[in-house]
């Protein structure tokens, strides 16, 4: 799969030759789905908390006798049905993180940049360095590209000006080649790699 390589003005910078193992499998949605999945549930705090009958503070006296009282009965007054009383099977701490096999989660991400490449929806640029920091320039050259929405993909380390650059462009998001992932690249309707950013992806997933 041959793909035009753009600079950071989009004019052309030659071509590049995609893997088809890595950008043109074939693509499953059952499988990008348990991966998103997979994504958003590790990424969960999991710090809800509520106090169960043995936390909460308070006495644990027999408030009044079991019997002739004519009340129900109440061994102390922590009970859920009592007024500052506890929670019962409330939220603990605890991980939300399921369990995805490692050859999946690989396959997931080549699916992802399969898509990206089928719908046309994929990019290369030559390099993704910013010679100042400035966010207007910066958006000025993307938009020659016409998109609103993307995810751009450096090396194995993103320019610090570039970074910069592009912090504040809503909509615009920008990962290393070892960040780039299945819920981050489908969130946004382009995806822009580098060219650094094409061989680490392709020797990271090959074969």
């Amino acid at each position: 799969m041959k793909l035009a390589v753009k600079t950071l003005d989009n004019k052309a910078a030659g071509d590049i030759t995609l893997d088809e193992t890595v950008f043109g499998v074939e693509v499953r949605q059952d499988i990008l789905h348990k991966m998103v999945n997979y994504q958003l549930a590790k990424r969960r705090a999991g710090t809800h908390k509520t106090q169960t009958r043995s936390e909460v503070t308070g006495t644990t006296a027999k408030p009044f006798k079991q019997k002739g009282t004519g009340r129900a009965r109440a061994g102390d007054l922590r009970r859920n049905i009592d007024r500052g009383g506890a929670v019962v099977h409330g939220p603990v701490v605890r991980s939300h993180a399921i369990s995805l096999p490692k050859k999946v989660r690989a396959l997931a991400l080549r699916m992802a940049l399969s898509v990206k490449a089928k719908e046309g929806k994929l990019v290369v640029l030559d390099k993704a360095e910013s010679k100042d920091h400035k966010t207007k320039g910066m958006a000025e050259a993307l938009a020659k590209f016409g998109f609103g929405s993307a995810l751009i993909v450096g090396g194995k380390e993103i320019d610090v000006n570039f970074a910069r650059a592009t912090a504040n462009i809503p909509l615009i998001d920008v990962l290393p080649s070892q960040g780039a992932n299945v819920y981050d690249i489908l969130r946004r309707d382009m995806l822009v790699l580098t060219k650094d950013a094409v061989a680490d992806l392709t020797e990271r997933l090959k074969g």
